[in-house]
Parts: C-alpha cells; sequence; structure tokens
C-alpha cells in the first residue's frame, strides 16, 4: 500500500475522511434505534438507512461492485423480504411490547464485547495500512481475480454452507415431518366417514 497524495480539497483524503466518519456516525445510529425501537416496520426501515450508510462507506473506499451489491442485495431484496414477511403474517404496525425480550442488558453486554473485540482486531490487523484512493481497488475485475484465483475454496465451501443452511431452514419449517397434503387427506377422509354415517 502506498500513501494517499497529500492534495487538499472535498474529494482530498481528509475530505474523504471527515464523510467517512459522518457516514460511519449515521449509520451507527440507524443501526442502534433499528435494535431498541419496539415498532417493527420503523426497525426495518432503519435498517434501510444503516444498510444504505455501509454502502457510502464502500463507494468511499473506492469499492464500487461492492457497494452497488450491498443496496442490490441487501437493500434491495432483503429488507423487501423482510417488509412482506411483516405483512403476511399480520404483524402488528404500532408498538410492539412482545418485540422486547428483558434480556436488553445481556445483549448490551454482549454487544459491546464483540464491539470491542473487533475494533481491536482491525486496529491491530490494519494498524500501519493505507489506501491509495487515487487507485480503485473494488472493481468488478479485481473482485472477480481475487475471488476466483485465491479465493474460490472458501467460497464455494461458503456456498455449500448456505446451501445446508436453506435446506435445514426448509425441514424445520415442515410441520413434524409430515408432507404437505398429509392434513388434507385426513380432512377429506374425515368428510368422507361423517357422509356415510349421515347416510347410515
Amino acid at each position: 500500500m502506498t500513501l494517499a497524495a497529500e492534495t487538499h480539497g472535498f474529494l482530498s483524503p481528509t475530505g474523504v475522511e471527515i464523510v467517512f466518519v459522518l457516514t460511519g456516525l449515521v449509520t451507527l445510529g440507524a443501526a442502534v434505534i433499528a435494535v431498541t425501537t419496539r415498532q417493527l416496520v420503523h426497525a426495518a426501515l432503519w435498517l434501510v438507512v444503516a444498510l444504505g450508510g455501509l454502502a457510502v462507506e464502500y463507494l468511499l473506499l473506492t469499492a464500487e461492485f461492492v457497494a452497488w451489491v450491498q443496496v442490490l442485495i441487501y437493500v434491495g431484496s432483503v429488507v423487501v423480504l423482510l417488509l412482506f414477511g411483516l405483512m403476511l403474517t399480520r404483524a402488528p404496525i404500532g408498538r410492539s411490547p412482545d418485540a422486547d425480550s428483558g434480556n436488553r442488558w445481556v445483549a448490551l453486554g454482549v454487544a459491546g464485547a464483540a464491539a470491542v473485540l473487533l475494533v481491536t482486531l482491525v486496529v491491530d490487523a490494519f494498524r500501519t495500512t493505507t489506501i491509495d484512493l487515487d487507485e480503485p481497488r473494488g472493481t468488478t475485475d479485481l473482485l472477480g481475480a481475487s475471488v476466483f484465483r485465491h479465493w474460490v475454496l472458501p467460497f464455494e465451501a461458503l456456498s455449500v454452507l448456505l446451501l445446508a443452511a436453506l435446506v435445514g431452514a426448509i425441514v424445520l419449517s415442515r410441520k413434524n415431518g409430515d408432507p404437505p397434503d398429509a392434513d388434507a387427506d385426513a380432512g377429506a377422509g374425515a368428510g368422507a366417514d361423517a357422509d356415510r354415517g349421515g347416510e347410515d
């Protein structure tokens, strides 16, 4: 890594660092509100703000491809799926007292410990590393070459893991392992027995 050019202006390293910090503060605030609010729809909308802030951070780090993937996959798919899930399950729109499990202090302690550990590891790993923002490092060709040349085995292992998680979720969602038409067949059989009983 080379040192960034020492120029001044809105898009200079100093300006980028200021915007990066401000965007990080907004993202952190939105994430905190998303996990502390008792309104599920508001939590989903604040999650959009937090994920959008991460996309802006990726843009500031010249990782355009990762930023657009963040917008398309997480903001455009995951949050929309979450909102559809809230609507289809008829979740309460207003304040929901059931959204608080009562373990807020335990969750806060775990989140604080995880944050301290993550910040310590990142600072220790990249203490003397600088990024030349004038040279793009997150383009499609660079990421594709890095993933499929140096990280192809972990990438494929992660794909298999996600597939196993999807299959496990489908298996667990089935009711007592019965086939989908078992309840319908049982209902039809009960109706037929009732009809025969009426005829007798």
